[in-house]
């Protein structure tokens, strides 16, 4: 059984890898084009190859259904654009440990059981340190802000996916990031300096796009089937250590111990939350059986 468990796990990991290659390669392009203009380029792309491997035409959804995705695409492109943001400001670890906190807040939502109060009290401590309260804060607040704002999107976006999901997950995700791209390219170019836009920093938004959406998408979709909802939920609760490890080997971004401390309280906050919600779930799922 372990064996079994193992490769969706690495891909698991490996996606969390890819995304946040992908995340640098991004920033690292912010100077030249801006994180607007990258952002754009990301999800456009990313709309485009969605569209190709899903072929989402096939069957167009109803006109109720089609609000709800348009609402969807919206979320998404609002995710994109701030995390975007935030990652200008801040070390990519530290944006993604605060944006982890949309998927966290949503598993917490209307929760009454009293351990959850555990995963809410690190989060808040996490947080805590980040502010600018202490001498050893160098921490942005407009980039704070930004990537809270992230991590709202993304739990309207979770919420939102679970209602347009009966067309399927890849169709919903393909039809949103159309919606999301026609925000976000719009918003790339009035926002960034076009007349730097060259071949190569399209092939940068390309390989943005395909790094971190196509590629941990597809590895994701082959391990999500084959692995306990708790453990995937725990291995993603390990995205802001990956991604502030490959920030430090690819940007030279280096946390300090402060902030080291506040990631690992979110993530150990994330992981408990997957875990908790996952027994919660059982628990109700034996209930009605």
């Amino acid at each position: 059984m372990q064996s079994q468990a193992l490769a969706p796990s690495l891909s698991i990991i490996a996606a969390l890898i890819f995304s946040a290659i992908g995340a640098t390669i991004a920033k690292s392009a912010f100077p030249i084009i801006g994180a607007e203009g990258i952002t754009g380029l990301r999800v456009g792309f990313s709309a485009l190859i969605l569209w190709m491997l899903t072929r989402p035409w096939r069957m167009w959804p109803s006109k109720a259904m089609s609000a709800m995705l348009i609402a969807f695409g919206l979320a998404l492109a609002l995710m994109n654009i701030l995390i975007f943001q935030a990652f200008s400001r801040l070390p990519i670890g530290i944006a993604t440990a605060i944006e982890v906190l949309g998927p966290v807040s949503v598993a917490l939502a209307g929760s009454r059981q009293r351990h959850d109060f555990v995963w809410i009290a690190l989060v808040v401590i996490g947080l805590a340190l980040l502010l600018p309260l202490h001498s050893e804060s160098n921490i942005d607040v407009i980039g704070l802000l930004f990537a809270v704002g992230a991590a709202a999107c993304w739990a309207a976006y979770i919420v939102l996916g679970q209602k347009v999901s009966s067309v399927g997950t890849g169709r919903a995700v393909s039809f949103g990031m159309m919606v999301a791209a026609c925000v976000a390219v719009p918003f790339g170019a009035a926002n960034s300096n076009l007349s730097n836009l060259t071949w190569s920093i399209v092939a940068i938004g390309l390989a943005v796009a395909v790094i971190s959406s196509t590629i941990p998408y597809l590895l994701e979709m082959v391990a999500l089937g084959r692995l306990p909802q708790r453990v995937v939920g725990v291995l993603f609760s390990g995205a802001p250590a990956i991604a502030a490890a490959v920030a430090a080997v690819l940007l030279g971004e280096r946390l300090t111990w402060t902030q080291w401390v506040s990631v690992v309280l979110i993530m150990l906050a994330s992981a408990g939350c997957a875990l908790s919600s996952n027994s919660n779930s059982h628990s109700a799922n034996s209930a009605e059986t």
